[in-house]
């Protein structure tokens, strides 16, 4: 495939995923009769199988990343250059942001707004680790002793992700920049992004690190 045409699927795929990410959770918000759990539920399903469709759909193409610090665990274990990851990224983050201005035409919503809804604190920085953390680990344990699973792993990881994390599982700075944009369900403050972010990376870096030695295969003479 052409850089072109990877740079492109992941642009649609992660604007696909803002869709469903913040159009379950207005969609949720509106129907729950002010029930925070029942929308909790509807937004995780509708995100986990979004995500299993997502990456069938787009996987062929570049791999369905739809995430840069999937992208980056993906370049330090040397499966993509730095200037493709770059690429994707760029890509990822634009993408996000068209995702849920989209969705907000969708649903009638003012196209440009800034969240107000509060994220902060410790707590949610460790949440965003440890999700990124399992996030990264299911993606590398998975893709290497049964890879057709991987879809499904990962999305129901994710709707998993939203109930055991205070965070509800971000996991993903594009997705964490794009949902400051809306004040709804979804939504997240922009002095929480810093935080979340840190502890995206921090929780990438710690899988990449486990779960590259834990697979590794040893060489004996």
């Amino acid at each position: 495939m052409t850089l072109l045409r990877r740079v492109t699927a992941e642009f649609a795929g992660t604007a696909m995923l803002l869709a469903i990410v913040v159009g379950s959770g207005i969609m949720g918000e509106r129907l729950a009769g002010g029930n925070a759990a029942l929308a909790l539920l509807g937004n995780s399903i509708a995100t986990g199988a979004g995500l299993i469709v997502l990456i069938h759909m787009f996987g062929p193409v570049s791999g369905a990343h739809f995430n840069p610090v999937v992208t980056l665990a993906v370049a330090l274990d040397r499966k993509i250059p730095l200037r493709i990851a770059a690429g994707y990224a760029a890509a990822q983050f634009a993408g996000a942001i068209i995702g849920v201005w989209l969705t907000h035409a969708m649903f009638a919503e003012p196209i440009l707004q800034i969240s107000d809804k509060p994220r902060a604190g410790l707590a949610q920085g460790l949440s965003e680790a440890v999700a990124t953390f399992g996030l990264i680990g299911t993606i590398i344990s998975v893709q290497r002793h049964r890879a057709e699973f991987t879809p499904v792993a990962v999305g129901l990881y994710i709707v998993a992700g939203y109930w055991f994390t205070a965070s509800t599982c971000f996991a993903n700075p594009a997705v964490t920049i794009a949902r400051t944009m809306s004040d709804s369900f979804s939504g997240i403050t922009p002095h929480a992004v810093p935080l979340f972010i840190a502890g995206q990376l921090a929780g990438m870096g710690a899988a990449v690190a486990l779960f590259t030695w834990l697979f590794r295969e040893d060489r004996t003479a």
